[in-house]
């Protein structure tokens, strides 16, 4: 991995990424469009209650959704980070499955983009141990939160970017990606975000957008920015209407940005919505993104 030449932050003057156009190939078949991964998350209510295990939830996953792709959450686990026979464990369950980790999305250790160096290494010590565990497991990244700290928009840009250019350094002996998830206050500003993420500059440092976490920010317009970042995708769902539409976010809109930009990765279900039992919410969003994958390929073809 290089590092891009390291210049001193100025939001002004860092210049969006440059989005190189490359001649897109039709896929042969709809799912090689891009692939459907599970969100823990999905399944808050049922583990946060007691009714489901983190190590139950692979073969959960499977059976009831047919999905072999997990994205976990650190919440759901947190005190198992350095136990390594649970770990193997679920390691084990994952192997046996046929299934594969993708990710940990790690939240509640510290703001990365902390204002003071002691408490920024602070938190990137706490971040550390999902590092190793997410190698363990055999994920590709972990994903982090910026919640940059200063004065101004600028003053927390840079805090952020040293809080993730020192992670990513890190993790990058661990070959894990570091990706910042537009998750509330100036990360769910895609073009503040972009321009972070531009500035670390380090290629096991991304982002994973997230359809629904825009928070006021225009979400396609935010899209875009992420997307030359990406190494995950999540498809936040709240509510359908009669269609199977979900109701806040145009998948298809969102989808096509992501194809624009070249990405045939994993797009992550996360269900989050009340109406819909769990179960329920999750296969609703897995049908729709499947409805769109077949429309998308079509378009392509």
């Amino acid at each position: 991995m290089q590092r891009r030449n390291f210049i001193h932050f100025s939001i002004a003057a860092l210049a969006s990424p440059a989005i190189a156009e490359k001649p897109r190939k039709p896929k042969t078949k709809a799912e090689d469009l891009f692939k459907i991964s599970l969100a823990q998350w999905s399944n808050h209510r049922s583990l946060q209650g007691g009714k489901m295990t983190t190590l139950e939830w692979p073969e959960y996953t499977k059976k009831t959704h047919g999905i072999k792709a997990l994205e976990y959450v650190n919440q759901f686990f947190k005190d198992k980070a350095q136990n390594r026979k649970y770990l193997t464990e679920l390691n084990q369950r994952v192997k046996d499955l046929g299934m594969q980790n993708l990710l940990i999305m790690v939240d509640k250790e510290g703001p990365l983009g902390a204002s003071s160096k002691d408490k920024r290494q602070k938190t990137i010590d706490q971040h550390k141990k999902w590092v190793e565990a997410a190698a363990f497991l055999g994920c590709h990244s972990i994903r982090v939160n910026s919640h940059g700290e200063g004065e101004n928009d600028a003053e927390k840009a840079i805090n952020c970017v040293k809080g993730l250019t020192d992670l990513s350094t890190f993790a990058e002996n661990h070959q894990i990606n570091i990706i910042v998830e537009n998750h509330g206050g100036l990360s769910s500003n895609g073009e503040w975000m972009s321009k972070v993420l531009s500035e670390v500059g380090l290629d096991n440092c991304g982002s994973l957008p997230d359809f629904g976490n825009f928070h006021g920010y225009n979400p396609y317009k935010g899209m875009e920015e992420l997307m030359p970042f990406a190494k995950g995708v999540s498809a936040k769902s709240k509510g359908f209407d009669k269609h199977g539409e979900e109701t806040q976010t145009n998948f298809a809109k969102m989808l096509r940005i992501m194809l624009k930009h070249h990405y045939h990765g994993f797009v992550g279900i996360e269900y989050e919505g009340k109406k819909l039992s769990e179960d329920e919410g999750i296969k609703a969003t897995k049908k729709l993104l499947e409805k769109c994958r077949r429309t998308l390929h079509t378009e392509e073809t």
